[in-house]
């Protein structure tokens, strides 16, 4: 009887404890939904054109890039909404201007938990988003198969759905504080912030200015420099498509990165850079590019890291290449052209500027490789000259619609598209360019299957 009633005693302390620990978690969570509710409204104003900030974490790091993306938004000015997939719905989505998602690949390519209905419920087929303009913000890790599966899956979705990118998505694998830096560097060109503290300080290396030229004397448009610099704490390595982050003293003591696509191969002995001298609307220079054009002499020192940027590689030597691209964009095509011989697949580069007198960066070496046939063809436009027909205000997506024919037979034979250049004008031209050429659903299997690449700034 006695070991009865000690049997009972026990079973019901076991059942007491665990209704009290379930009530804790109940509590926990109306707490922890309560505190991101106030942390929302702190952010959100009053004006109705919040940014929804959407986030699908399994860990907890996508939730906290979230909020981190909320507290920036919400530093440059701009209202937000943050909430977690568990509570997203297409009538959300439809009600937005601009969506921000960060998100999670679980597994081999999974979603986490908290999307789980989402998936089942929208990312079946396509919905009409026309109205929305959105970032996304994919976490994975390099050693699963299906790298950042989920982030891609719900790309292409907001693509078929005709929702229009405000940049190309950034991948992050394993928490790369490079590919996060980068994630905040959008965010301040959305924003026009331009001395936010970064996330996660990088370490850079030494390197010293060895040449600069300005290269567009006369030009209608912004001065360019083309800059040389070499390292000075060892042998530096870097492939075509990557990026040179470069850190910038601020009035207050402090550092920001800027970033800068490579237009040389190590083989070349130095880093190259083509720059335009920025200027804001008093005539004060950028911060960035000032201190490279006007800031520093040849011979100084400064510091930089070159970031990785998977993105931007090159395919298989085999593969042609449509190369597209306006302004300085011509750098981080030009490594690529660098990168090339002429056994490989071919090359074909479309680029637009303002003056043939002025703007026809690299013509020596563009004439060097079309004569040795490491290019293939090579399409300039320049809006403003007139052209043939005598036509002015071409910019270099009208070459993308002059030869759609040609463009499509080289993407018949395997080709792939890279672009590099000015995200505002002509990315966006590019893109609408191509889809009228290709097919909208052909451009986006080039992009699911890393065949329509970009660099835009």
């Amino acid at each position: 009887m006695t070991e009865d009633v000690a049997r009972l005693t026990l079973a019901a302390l076991a059942t007491g404890l665990w209704l009290a620990s379930v009530l804790a978690v109940i509590l926990g969570v109306r707490r922890a939904r309560r505190e991101e509710k106030a942390r929302s409204e702190s952010l959100a104003g009053d004006g109705g054109d919040a940014t929804l900030i959407a986030y699908a974490s399994q860990t907890g790091l996508a939730e906290q890039l979230a909020w981190m993306t909320a507290r920036a938004l919400s530093d440059g000015g701009w209202p937000v909404r943050v909430v977690s997939f568990s509570d997203l719905d297409l009538d959300l989505l439809k009600g937005s201007r601009r969506a921000l998602f960060v998100v999670s690949t679980t597994g081999e390519g999974d979603a986490p938990d908290s999307a789980g209905r989402v998936v089942r419920t929208l990312l079946g087929e396509a919905a009409g988003l026309d109205g929305l303009s959105y970032g996304v913000l994919s976490l994975g890790d390099l050693t699963y198969r299906d790298y950042c599966g989920f982030g891609r899956a719900l790309e292409a979705w907001l693509r078929r759905s005709d929702a229009l990118p405000l940049f190309d998505t950034v991948e992050v694998d394993d928490g790369d504080p490079a590919a996060v830096r980068h994630w905040q560097h959008q965010l301040n060109q959305l924003t026009g912030a331009t001395t936010a503290p970064d996330w996660t300080p990088p370490a850079y290396d030494r390197w010293r200015m060895v040449e600069r030229t300005h290269v567009n004397p006369g030009s209608p448009g912004g001065e360019a420099f083309h800059i040389a610099l070499e390292p000075l704490d060892g042998p530096a390595n870097w492939v075509a498509g990557d990026i040179a982050e470069i850190g910038v003293p601020t009035a207050d003591g402090g550092e920001v990165s800027r970033e800068y696509s490579i237009g040389s191969l190590p083989s070349d002995g130095r880093l190259e850079l083509l720059v335009r001298l920025m200027r804001h609307p008093d005539g004060t220079p950028g911060l960035g590019s000032g201190r490279l054009a006007l800031g520093l002499g040849v011979g100084d020192e400064l510091p930089l890291r070159i970031r990785t940027n998977a993105a931007f590689h090159a395919p298989a030597a085999s593969t042609p290449m449509i190369l597209i691209g306006n302004g300085t964009g011509i750098a981080g095509l030009r490594a690529h052209l660098k990168s090339r011989t002429t056994g490989d697949g071919g090359a074909w580069l479309l680029f637009g500027e303002r003056t043939a007198a002025h703007d026809a960066f690299f013509d020596d070496e563009l004439q060097t490789a079309l004569a040795a046939g490491v290019l293939t063809r090579l399409d300039r436009t320049f809006s403003r000259d007139p052209d043939a027909e005598g036509r002015t205000g071409r910019y270099v997506q009208h070459l993308i619609d002059d030869h759609a024919e040609e463009i499509v037979a080289w993407v018949e034979r395997g080709a792939a598209i890279y672009v590099c250049g000015s995200l505002d004008g002509m990315a966006s031209g590019v893109h609408a360019a191509l889809e009228t050429a290709l097919g909208p659903d052909r451009l986006i299997e080039l992009t699911e299957t890393g065949r329509y690449r970009r660099d835009v700034y």
